[in-house]
């Protein structure tokens, strides 16, 4: 999804984009391959195991273990091939459970994470610990961003293993199409930040081009929305008629885990810059409809 969001590269630049159908970071032989054959000035590792609530719960181990096998062989290849500067992408679901908000990004390793998805909790924040190894030890310039939650098109549609927007996006194209009310989990009342993939793109090469620094940085839009809020609008977008029906019986997550987007701000990156969530969300669904059911996740 967010690869698929950078449109244009910055002036005298050239981006690459490269996937899981072409190389298999888990090995270490083929992140090797994959510099040795490009030689990248620079890197926006965005390469991950992610999933939701249900799948990061169900698979935990391989949620930590995939995690860490991809985040060491890309620094481990960037660094041995010479790339000047490796961007890596962190997740808000790192900080502790208990932190004390907004979430500040030295909050970061001051207590466990959150239960529902320690596994893959962990393995991010290694990620963060590993670039700032590299750093010390070779003088790699490799920095570390922590995005809210992302959305936007070619996401994930799996309804086991996506994330909320996606899902109930979903579940509501298909109950207007069958006629049929739709179940969420939880009771709705969760807050979340929601950023469109691709503002988060824009801000990636920002960031490449204006923050140099070993700590992680903060990005996204900070405004929050209830999932209840999102699932009404999401409704109203979708045009499905029928009942969305809590299951309060299923997982809703943290309660909330509200960013603090000031070193973000502070290089000049402006809270305007996004787009309006409905209108995200509009744009998202009409690429949907145009792409169903040939989505990621569905085939």
């Amino acid at each position: 999804m967010l690869g698929q969001a950078f449109e244009e590269a910055p002036r005298g630049c050239e981006i690459i984009k490269v996937g899981t159908s072409q190389w298999d970071l888990t090995r270490y032989s083929e992140a090797l391959e994959m510099f040795t054959e490009i030689r990248p000035t620079a890197c926006i590792h965005l390469a991950a195991k992610v999933g939701g609530v249900k799948a990061n719960t169900d698979n935990v181990a391989d949620f930590c273990t995939d995690n860490l096998f991809i985040n060491t062989n890309v620094l481990k290849a960037a660094s041995s091939t010479g790339v000047t500067k490796v961007l890596s992408l962190l997740s808000t679901c790192i900080y502790p459970d208990n932190a004390s908000y907004p979430l500040t990004e030295n909050q970061i390793h001051a207590g466990p994470p959150h239960v529902s998805n320690f596994g893959y909790a962990h393995a991010k924040r290694m990620l963060d610990v590993q670039s700032r190894a590299y750093r010390q030890q070779y003088g790699c310039n490799f920095i570390t961003a922590v995005p809210n939650n992302l959305f936007g098109p070619n996401d994930n549609y799996d309804l086991n293993n996506s994330h909320v927007i996606p899902a109930i996006m979903r579940k509501m194209h298909e109950a207007k199409i069958n006629n049929k009310n739709v179940v969420l989990w939880g009771d709705g009342t969760p807050l979340r930040e929601f950023t469109y993939s691709k503002d988060l793109a824009d801000i990636l090469l920002f960031l490449l081009e204006n923050y140099d620094e070993p700590e992680p940085i903060n990005i996204g839009n900070t405004k929050e929305h209830s999932i209840k809020e999102v699932a009404e609008m999401i409704a109203e977008i979708t045009e499905f008629s029928g009942e969305i029906i809590w299951d309060t019986s299923k997982p809703a997550g943290q309660h909330r885990k509200p960013s603090d987007g000031t070193k973000l701000n502070g290089l000049g990156w402006e809270q305007q810059n996004y787009k309006d969530l409905r209108k995200a969300l509009t744009e998202t669904y009409k690429w949907v409809i145009l792409n169903y059911p040939n989505l990621r996740g569905i085939l």
